[in-house]
């Protein structure tokens, strides 16, 4: 089978539509249909079938992509192999990073890495949910996410997960609570108050939710805003309460623990099988494991 090929099925299987494969290898939908007909004949079995509009994989196409990744993989670890043939990590790493993993580990891990010089580290911020993960590894050679310690953990059959650290997450409040003077609190003692939250699908409206389901207690949510740091300008301005990241949480912020509730994020890197091979990308897991274990020191 042409090494070729089995790249424009796995783009079409990580992408899901023959478009999408397109516009990401730099040709046309023609070419990339082309070569998925290429590819049907070449093994005799058919690969893809029609879904509506545009294309999905057949059984034999999902076997096809798993054996893929096995071989594509073989390739990546060949040229690591040459790779650690010279003196230090080089080439280009993309990473993805969540806006609240890039504040508090990104100054640091561009320290670390400050060191190798041929080593090209070109960084992105997405605000993306647990499910967007799969598909930015098509773009990406590390995604920092992270999920909530009760949700079900990424699937491993295509990808590698990383543990980088827990994140607990406390209760922020405004200066002057009447519960600043306890060293913990209940979730039940703020059931009337207004919280302000994140929206629907990520990690910490995911642990809020989860929350409300073992207790009983529906937390009232007034605002939903992604940016931390407009949440903590709302909380201390006296226009609600809300669930932070103990880590990313501005020092000067009122803050307390979840009294006999476990409440915590996970902030992993997600890999595609294989990648972790190359001398560039292992520099920078090993750099944002030195920088997670730092900050949870520190914390």
């Amino acid at each position: 089978m042409e090494i070729g090929r089995l790249r424009v099925l796995r783009e079409f299987a990580d992408r899901g539509s023959v478009t999408s494969a397109a516009r990401a290898l730099h040709c046309t939908p023609s070419a990339v249909s082309q070569q998925l007909r290429a590819l049907q004949a070449e093994v005799g079995l058919q690969l893809t079938e029609p879904a509506g509009r545009g294309l999905r994989l057949t059984d034999a196409g999902r076997a096809l992509v798993a054996s893929a990744d096995e071989v594509l993989a073989a390739l990546d670890r060949a040229e690591a192999e040459l790779d650690t043939y010279r003196s230090e990590p080089r080439g280009r790493v993309r990473v993805a990073i969540f806006p609240s993993a890039a504040l508090m580990l990104l100054p640091g891990l561009l320290h670390r890495l400050a060191g190798f010089p041929a080593l090209d580290l070109e960084v992105r911020d997405v605000d993306m949910t647990p499910s967007e993960v799969p598909s930015l590894i098509a773009d990406f050679d590390i995604v920092v996410t992270h999920r909530d310690e009760q949700a079900d953990p990424f699937p491993t059959e295509r990808l590698e997960v990383v543990h980088l650290l827990r994140e607990p997450l406390d209760v922020a409040l405004p200066p002057g609570h009447r519960l600043a003077g306890q060293d913990r609190v209940e979730l039940t003692e703020l059931a009337g108050e207004r919280w302000i939250g994140v929206n629907v699908g990520f990690p910490v409206d995911d642990v809020l939710r989860s929350l409300a389901v073992r207790t009983g207690v529906r937390p009232r949510l007034v605002h939903r805003i992604n940016d931390f740091r407009v949440i903590e300008a709302l909380v201390s301005a006296g226009h609600g309460i809300a669930l932070l990241p103990r880590y990313t949480m501005s020092p000067s912020m009122l803050s307390r623990p979840l009294a006999g509730l476990r409440a915590a994020r996970h902030v992993e890197a997600v890999l595609r099988t294989g990648t972790a091979g190359r001398p560039a990308v292992m520099a920078v897991l090993e750099a944002l494991h030195a920088e997670s274990a730092a900050l949870v020191e520190v914390g």
